[in-house]
């Protein structure tokens, strides 16, 4: 489905600690991702797991290396708040959030009120966005990037939005999603989602694929490290 081939995203700094005053967030990395699998990223905070989420997507652009993925295939980065306009209302966001995500405006406007209903926004879908709580912003990013169907579903620590109830909701959700024939890269802190979800995990560090298989076998090694 997609593939990373010697990646690299650096930037220039002022700060000594960088060699040559260049700070690599992701240095040379490299796998496959195979259709209808669920693969799981894991790692420390800052190690690039966000950032090489957002290169899947296209958002940001690599240093060097190679993105091969088919020309007709997908992918949504699913996150809070992604490119929402706050002058405008929740229904406009979702209907730019769906076409952005690759529907035409008649899909788009088909899934609205799936959209409204799912996130549970009532009469406020119709409101601006500036006007959201932080959690209101959530289940209308969640919802929107979740009823979108995309080939490449790219899941950045999503099932932590909202409140307790719909936390559950979005959760069983997300787990509907990656259950059926879908193919889902996977961030999260939350080792027992990683490993009760994912097919395969990777364990970025500094930059670098430390480890890549088994879940059980990949958490247990980062789970050492964490200790060391």
């Amino acid at each position: 489905m997609l593939e990373l081939k010697d990646v690299s995203l650096s930037f220039q700094s002022s700060k000594d600690t960088f060699n040559d005053g260049v700070h690599y967030v992701l240095d040379s990395v490299s796998f496959k991702l195979y259709e209808n699998e669920t693969l799981g990223i894991i790692g420390r905070n800052g190690v690039g797991k966000t950032t090489m989420l957002r290169i899947m997507a296209g958002i940001l652009a690599p240093s060097s290396g190679e993105i091969s993925k088919r020309p007709e295939r997908t992918a949504s980065l699913l996150t809070i708040g992604l490119g929402h306009k706050a002058d405008l209302s929740g229904r406009d966001n979702a209907m730019l959030s769906a076409m952005l995500q690759g529907a035409n405006k008649d899909e788009a406007t088909g899934y609205l009120d799936d959209i409204r209903d799912f996130s549970e926004l009532g009469d406020s879908f119709e409101e601006p966005v500036k006007t959201y709580s932080s959690g209101m912003k959530s289940r209308l990013g969640f919802t929107t990037a979740l009823l979108t169907h995309v080939d490449i579903l790219l899941v950045d620590e999503i099932l932590s939005v909202g409140d307790a109830e719909f936390k559950k909701k979005a959760e069983s959700a997300m787990k509907g999603r990656i259950g059926g024939d879908q193919t889902v890269v996977f961030v999260s802190h939350s080792l027992s989602q990683v490993r009760s979800l994912c097919d395969r995990v990777l364990w970025i560090d500094g930059g670098q694929v430390k480890a890549a298989g088994d879940p059980k076998s990949v958490i247990a090694q980062y789970q050492k490290s964490l200790k060391s």
